[in-house]
């Protein structure tokens, strides 16, 4: 599910993030789903196992909102007209709410990987 990043890169240089923070905000905005109403999470497809797994954990209010901002933003796209500009997203309501539950389902994964392919010695007990 997750991609190459280079986020811990630039985010370890100060002087880095300082030039790259407009450039994101500016693709952020050019992106335009915003525009429409929705978040960054809300652009994750839904066909892997780990994120239908993901949006099963998510709470029922945030699960609720989801599916509200996709149907609006489908509406939107229909009638080829943007959101109002008091209820598009604004840039401090654009959080991750799903992403970290698939970073944790993830790791969960890769521990249950680790931990099935482990494998235990019996150490044999020496008579003496």
């Amino acid at each position: 599910m997750s991609a190459p990043s280079m986020t811990r890169f630039v985010m370890k240089r100060p002087w880095l993030k300082r030039w790259m923070q407009p450039l994101s905000e500016w693709y952020a905005n050019a992106a335009g789903y915003r525009k429409i109403g929705l978040r960054v999470d809300d652009l994750i497809p839904e066909e892997s196992d780990v994120v239908m797994l993901a949006l099963k954990r998510l709470p029922p209010k945030e699960a609720y909102d989801r599916v509200f901002r996709l149907r609006r933003a489908f509406q939107c796209s229909l009638s080829h007209q943007l959101l109002p500009k008091d209820q598009q997203t604004k840039p401090e309501e654009d959080y991750l709410y799903l992403s970290p539950i698939i970073k944790e389902i993830e790791q969960e994964n890769r521990e249950r990987g680790d931990l099935e392919a482990m494998v235990v010695n019996n150490k044999k007990k020496s008579k003496s």
